[in-house]
C-alpha cells in the first residue's frame, strides 16, 4: 500500500499561547510531522506568540525539544529538524494590550493562507479576535481555531459564539474537538456509508443496544482546581462523547461535504430526550495506597464535582426509538481505552436451542489505544459433540492491516490542522451545533446542582461505582469490560 500525502497550499500560522502545554505536546510536534512526511511545502511558516519574551533563536530550541520528546519515533532526523525549525518564527505579544501586534502584522504575509490557532483560555478569545481586526492582521479569508472548553453553558456559549462573529464569520471559525480527528473515528463514518453490510442494519430493528466508553487511568493531579469546575459532564461528555454519539447515530448525509455532515449531526442533538435522575450516575476516585483522592487533587474535601459519569440516553427518532445510548467516561479508572461498542439484537429464533454463554454479533470501533475495529461473530466450536457456538473476533488493527504505512497516518491534531489550512470545516463543531449540546446538557448538570446530589466513591483501578453496573443490569445487559 503506498501512502498519499496531498501537500497543502503555502500558509502562515500563528499560535497563541505558542509555549504552553498544547503547543508543546501536540500542536508543534503535529506540525513538525506533516512537515516530515511531506506535506507542508517549504515556504511555510509557523508564528509562536505569547507573553514569554523570547527570541525566533530561543522559541526554536523550544520548538526542537518539544520535537525530540513528542514527535513520533523515527521522525526526529537532525536535517529535517533543522529544516523545519527554519520556518519557525516568534512574537512576544500581550493579549490585552498593544504590545507586538504591529510586528505580527509586519512579518504575516497577505498572499497566503492565514491561520490563527487561539490555543488559550477562552476568556482570550475575544481579545485577540478584536486585534487581529483593529491591527488589520486578520481580513474575511483568514481563518480562526479555537480549544474547547467552549462555554461552560448555554448562556456562555451564546456570548462566545456572539463575540466571534462581530470579527468572524462562521465559515471562519474552527471549533475542534481532536475526537473528531482521530483515524477511527473517520473510518466509522467509511464503514457506515461506504458498506452495504452495516447500514441496512443501523437501527433500532437490530440494534439492542449502543455502549460509548473513553476511560483514563490518571486522576486530575495538578489541574484539580481547574477541573473542579467542569467535571466529567462538562469536560467529556458535552463535547467528546456528544460527537461520537452523533456520527454513530447521524443520518446520512447527502454528501461528504462540512455543512451536510454537520446538518445531521445537529439533528441527532436536538433529538436527545431528557435524561431522568435514576439514568445518571456520578462518582469520584478514592484514594489509594499512596494516589491521592479526588477531593484531595481538587483541594475540596466537600466538592460534589464528578470525575465519572455514566449515563442511559434515547435519540426520539424513527431509526432509533426504543434503542438505548450508554455513554461513561471517568478518570484513575481500570485501564486507558476509548471505545464504541454497537450490540446487535439475537436472531428472532434460535435454531440451536438455548445457549446461556453466546453474547451476539457486537461490532466494536476502538479509538485508543491501538486503533482499530474488532466484529464479534458467532460460529460452530471446532470438535465432536454436537453443535456448540462461540464467538471469535474478526478483527483489524491499523497497525498489523497496514503494516509500515501504519505509522504514517496522522495524529488527530495533525489531521484537524491540515483541514483548516485546506478550509475544510468537516470535522470542526459549528456553533449551533455547540448551542444545542449545551441546551441539553444544562437542565441535566442544573438537576443535580439543586438537589446537592453527592457523587458515589469507586476506587482507582476499578471500572467506576458499582451503581454504574444497574444502568446495563437492570435491561438484561452488561457493560463491556474495560481492558487493556
Amino acid at each position: 500500500m503506498v501512502s498519499r500525502v496531498i501537500p497543502v497550499d503555502p500558509f502562515d500560522l500563528v499560535i497563541f499561547g505558542g509555549t504552553g502545554d498544547l503547543a508543546r505536546r501536540k500542536i508543534l510536534p503535529g506540525l513538525y510531522r506533516r512537515f516530515w512526511s511531506g506535506q507542508m511545502p517549504p515556504n511555510a511558516r509557523i508564528i509562536g506568540a505569547s507573553r514569554k519574551p523570547l527570541t525566533d533563536d530561543e522559541f526554536r530550541e523550544f520548538v526542537g525539544t518539544a520535537i525530540r520528546e513528542f514527535a513520533i519515533q523515527g521522525s526526529g532526523d537532525g536535517e529535517q529538524v533543522d529544516a523545519f525549525l527554519r520556518q519557525i518564527h516568534y512574537v512576544a505579544i500581550d493579549a490585552r494590550g498593544d504590545n507586538g501586534w504591529a510586528k505580527l502584522r509586519d512579518l504575516i504575509r497577505s498572499d497566503v493562507v492565514r491561520a490563527f490557532y487561539f490555543s488559550v483560555g477562552p476568556g482570550l478569545f475575544g481579545d485577540l479576535a478584536e486585534r487581529l481586526h483593529r491591527y488589520k492582521i486578520a481580513d474575511r479569508q483568514c481563518r480562526i481555531v479555537v480549544e474547547k472548553p467552549f462555554g461552560r453553558d448555554l448562556k456562555t456559549a451564546r456570548e462566545l459564539n456572539g463575540t466571534l462573529s462581530k470579527y468572524f464569520d462562521e465559515a471562519q471559525i474552527y471549533r475542534i474537538d481532536h475526537y473528531l480527528g482521530k483515524e477511527t473515528v473517520q473510518n466509522l463514518m467509511a464503514v457506515r456509508f461506504g458498506n452495504i453490510l452495516f447500514e441496512p442494519l443501523w437501527n433500532a430493528q437490530y440494534v439492542d443496544h449502543i455502549q460509548i466508553t473513553v476511560a483514563e487511568t490518571v486522576g486530575v493531579g495538578g489541574r484539580g482546581a481547574y477541573y473542579d469546575k467542569s467535571g466529567a459532564m462538562r469536560d467529556m461528555v458535552q463535547n467528546h462523547l456528544m460527537q461520537l454519539l452523533c456520527l454513530i447515530a447521524m443520518e446520512p448525509p447527502y454528501c461528504f461535504e462540512p455543512d451536510a455532515v454537520r446538518d445531521e449531526k445537529l439533528k441527532v442533538i436536538r433529538a436527545l430526550d431528557p435524561v431522568p435522575p435514576e439514568d445518571i450516575v456520578r462518582g469520584q476516585y478514592a484514594g489509594s495506597e499512596g494516589q491521592a483522592s479526588y477531593r484531595a487533587d481538587a483541594e475540596d474535601e466537600n466538592s460534589l464535582t464528578e470525575s465519572f459519569i455514566a449515563m442511559k440516553l434515547h435519540v426520539s427518532n424513527w431509526r432509533w426509538k426504543g434503542t438505548p445510548f450508554y455513554l461513561r467516561t471517568g478518570k484513575r479508572l481500570k485501564a486507558r481505552t476509548s471505545e464504541i461498542a454497537v450490540v446487535f439484537k439475537d436472531p428472532p429464533h434460535s435454531i440451536f436451542g438455548t445457549q446461556p454463554d453466546r453474547r451476539g454479533n457486537v461490532l466494536v470501533i476502538r479509538l485508543q489505544p491501538n486503533e482499530g475495529m474488532n466484529m464479534r461473530v458467532t460460529i460452530k466450536e471446532p470438535g465432536p459433540g454436537g453443535m456448540r457456538l462461540i464467538e471469535v473476533p474478526l478483527d483489524m488493527s491499523f497497525a498489523e492491516a497496514l503494516g509500515a504505512e501504519a505509522a504514517d497516518v496522522a495524529d488527530a491534531y495533525e489531521r484537524l490542522i491540515m483541514d483548516v489550512i485546506r478550509g475544510n470545516q468537516t470535522l470542526f463543531m459549528r456553533g449551533d451545533e455547540v448551542e444545542a449540546a449545551w441546551a441539553w446538557t444544562d437542565p441535566i448538570i442544573e438537576g443535580w446542582t439543586k438537589t446537592e446530589d453527592r457523587p458515589r466513591e469507586y476506587l482507582p483501578g476499578s471500572t467506576g461505582p458499582e451503581e454504574a453496573l444497574m444502568l446495563l443490569y437492570r435491561e438484561g445487559q452488561r457493560w463491556r469490560d474495560i481492558a487493556p
